[in-house]
């Protein structure tokens, strides 16, 4: 055989084996990271009413910020309204629709791996 072709096969064969190492490197990691998500999911579901509740707390002292700031003669901040009323919809959407917002949410995901 001539050299080139050797060399030509080392450097094929090379990138074969070091484009299955990247791939096992990280596999190990993703089935630790589903694992640990699933893990959370579980433990957090105990908490969902106190999370939900505290949602709702943070919320009315975010509702209560900005209605002192128009007191005091404070401009609020476009972004900062939205933000606040789009957290507002977020948490009461939750609330309403708990079942129905996961369900999107696993679809839209499941169709992103793809």
């Amino acid at each position: 055989m001539k050299q080139g072709s050797v060399s030509g096969l080392s450097a094929s064969l090379g990138a074969i084996v070091s484009s299955l190492a990247t791939m096992w490197c990280c596999l190990p990691l993703g089935f630790a990271g589903a694992l640990g998500a699933a893990s959370a999911s579980a433990f957090v579901q105990r908490f969902r009413p106190w999370l939900l509740a505290l949602s709702v707390v943070l919320l009315g002292i975010g509702f209560w910020q900005q209605h002192r700031a128009r007191l005091c003669s404070v401009k609020r901040s476009y972004l900062s309204t939205v933000l606040l009323w789009t957290a507002a919809l977020l948490v009461v959407a939750m609330i309403v629709f708990p079942q129905e917002i996961a369900g999107f949410i696993a679809d839209h995901l499941s169709g992103a791996a793809k």
